[in-house]
């Protein structure tokens, strides 16, 4: 027997409420009233409401002087690491970012896990900054893990979890400069031992050894 194919999920429906000749459309038991039924403005409300309902996962939206208040920063973590670990993902495994932002989060999480994330600033970022500094992360490193928690709060802003003025904060925080701070810069890359070259030369075809050759020559 052939399975009968799943009905497709469709919106609710747009309708007239007769007591007051209004058209209403009802989501998750609350009834939106959108205007005189059948004029254009009662149907471009209707549009409206069920696309933000739609791209919300098909839930209704905070209100956006609500969204996030008592939301942690912890709270947070854990909504963004969900996101991660099923978008960080090639060919169906996991790439190695949704690690780096574990280890990214650690002293942010010690630092500020109880903290309202809607009170998170440039201070805080400064903060959690200083910790990794403690820690003996060079300053590249510092930088770059620094600025996944700011995409981590730009995420936040787009999920609709915290104000937008959160993001722009810590947009605002200047990054660590070569010379300005104490902070170890990582070690040069060094080149490569001749010996090191030439044992790979058995295993490599005419071709590719040409063009390490070419590579070692001195500059011109």
């Amino acid at each position: 027997m052939v399975p009968c194919p799943l009905t497709p999920s469709v919106p609710p429906p747009y309708r007239l409420h007769k007591p007051t000749c209004q058209a209403v459309v009802t989501l998750e038991g609350r009834d939106f009233y959108l205007g005189r039924f059948g004029s254009p403005e009662s149907r471009a409300e209707y549009d409206r409401i069920i696309v933000e309902w739609i791209s919300n996962g098909r839930r209704l939206p905070a209100p956006a002087s609500a969204s996030g208040s008592d939301l942690t920063v912890n709270e947070l973590l854990l909504a963004y690491l969900r996101f991660a670990d099923s978008y960080y993902v090639k060919h169906g495994r996991p790439t190695t970012e949704p690690a780096s932002i574990r280890q990214t989060i650690r002293p942010l999480r010690q630092l500020y896990g109880d903290t309202l994330a809607r009170d998170f600033g440039p201070i805080q970022l400064k903060a959690v900054r200083q910790a990794m500094m403690g820690s003996g992360l060079c300053r590249n490193e510092v930088s770059k893990r620094a600025g996944r928690i700011a995409r981590l709060f730009k995420w936040a802003v787009g999920e609709g979890m915290v104000p937008p003025s959160v993001h722009r904060g810590l947009q605002a925080v200047a990054g660590l400069r070569r010379g300005r701070t104490d902070v170890r810069e990582s070690e040069s890359v060094r080149p490569v031992l001749e010996a090191f070259v030439d044992a790979i030369r058995p295993h490599v075809s005419r071709q590719v050894w040409a063009m390490v050759q070419l590579q070692v020559l001195p500059p011109f």
